[in-house]
């Protein structure tokens, strides 16, 4: 089984770490829109904003970070990307207790919490494959996603009370802290990491910013598995502050049922992650990609056909149970084919393009679901969504695009 598989004393605090920071992003999940609109009074322009033009400009600035990372080690990397994150996070509550706080501080946030993510994460990614075995980095994957799920779960909920109790940027505080707390953990790993080797007299040159993405689009596997992910998750991702208006203001959803019907499903990440392994041993990993890749899909257009009601409240828990499960288990086995497949010496640009692409992508879908909605109706604008997404699966890559290349990929490449 997964969880009694042991990947050593170092993975465990780097899983400990993630943890971490994980259950305090789930607490504060949603907060900076949620300030916005309590403390500064902001209106749906401004919040839409927020929700697309900070992790937009995010993205942009963790561009010329990739080949930085590249070529560091990547525990000083993921230290230095944490103590970001918590002084980033920390000037809310800071700035709210003073009477300072503004919208503009909150993009500003916004934009460095969504840059030092995608650089932690390439570093993070990185340090795991040299971390494990090859053979267990699809358990370790399958760990980080169940823990992702599990806070997701759990901390909205949690966040909400606290909120109700404590004030409006109570879980803020909360999330900067974790970051702090992840640091540490990061720092308690011992062993000596080896520094990255580069023969480029050069390495940060104006071209590495774009090696990640060329190492992509040249991989048979990889491109159309970026292309495919890129529209499954900007398309979902989308469909969020869509349904927000419909349940909470066309169909008089109570916040409760609201918040319900999205932190019950999240537990369906247990058991998809949990499942990973053995599917893909009975499977097959192709299997997978084009199996569980095509059923994350086809459940989105039943969002546009809610109801009120109880009835209601359980189709949308449903749909997203359905989605939630099939993409825990589709998504260690992607993320796990993408280290496998990329040398040692482009992970971190690779890892940084990847989610580049997917946070723009999901920026301009959900600005583009927004503007439609405005135009028609939100629930037209989960229609259009619903359709486009079942497209996805002609991306999925065919039997031989993921076939095995070379045992030793990072060899070959170096």
């Amino acid at each position: 089984m997964v969880g009694r598989r042991r990947l050593g004393r170092q993975f465990g605090w780097l899983w400990a770490s993630y943890a971490v920071s994980a259950y305090g992003s789930g607490l504060g999940f949603g907060a900076l829109p949620l300030i916005a609109v309590l403390v500064l009074h902001a209106g749906p322009a401004e919040v839409s904003a927020l929700s697309a033009v900070g992790p937009a400009v995010g993205a942009l600035i963790a561009v010329p970070l990739a080949p930085w990372v590249e070529f560091r080690r990547k525990r000083r990397v993921m230290i230095m990307m944490d103590l970001a994150r918590f002084t980033a996070m920390a000037t809310i509550p800071v700035a709210y207790a003073f009477g300072w706080l503004s919208f503009v501080q909150l993009l500003v946030v916004s934009a460095v919490v969504a840059a030092a993510k995608i650089a932690f994460n390439a570093a993070s990614g990185a340090y795991l494959k040299a971390l494990v075995r090859p053979d267990d980095l699809l358990v370790a994957n399958a760990r980080f996603e169940s823990t992702n799920w599990s806070s997701i779960a759990v901390g909205p909920p949690l966040g909400g009370a606290a909120i109700g109790l404590f004030g409006p940027v109570t879980t803020v505080g909360a999330d900067a802290l974790s970051y702090l707390l992840s640091a540490l953990g990061i720092t308690a790993i011992r062993g000596q990491e080896e520094a990255p080797r580069t023969t480029d007299k050069n390495p940060v040159r104006a071209g590495a910013l774009l090696d990640g993405w060329r190492h992509i689009m040249g991989h048979p596997g990889l491109r159309p598995l970026y292309l495919n992910q890129m529209l499954v998750a900007g398309l979902i991702m989308a469909t969020e502050p869509l349904l927000a208006v419909l349940l909470l203001r066309q169909l008089g959803f109570p916040p409760w049922q609201y918040a319900l019907a999205f932190a019950a499903p999240c537990l369906g990440g247990l058991i998809g992650s949990r499942l990973a392994r053995r599917v893909v041993a009975r499977f097959g990993r192709h299997w997978v990609f084009r199996t569980v890749g095509t059923l994350r899909a086809i459940w989105l257009i039943g969002l546009a056909f809610v109801r009120p009601g109880v009835v209601g409240l359980v189709t949308v828990m449903a749909i997203e149970l359905a989605i939630i499960i099939n993409m825990s288990l589709y998504s260690p086995v992607l993320a796990t084919y993408r280290l496998e497949h990329t040398p040692e010496h482009l992970v971190a640009r690779t890892l940084s393009a990847w989610s580049i692409g997917q946070q723009a992508s999901i920026a301009v879908l959900t600005a583009l679901a927004g503007l439609l909605a405005d135009v028609t109706s939100p629930r037209t604008a989960l229609t259009v969504a619903g359709l486009l997404i079942l497209t996805t699966p002609l991306l999925l890559p065919r039997q031989g695009q993921t076939s095995q290349h070379e045992p030793e990929l990072s060899r070959s490449h170096s």
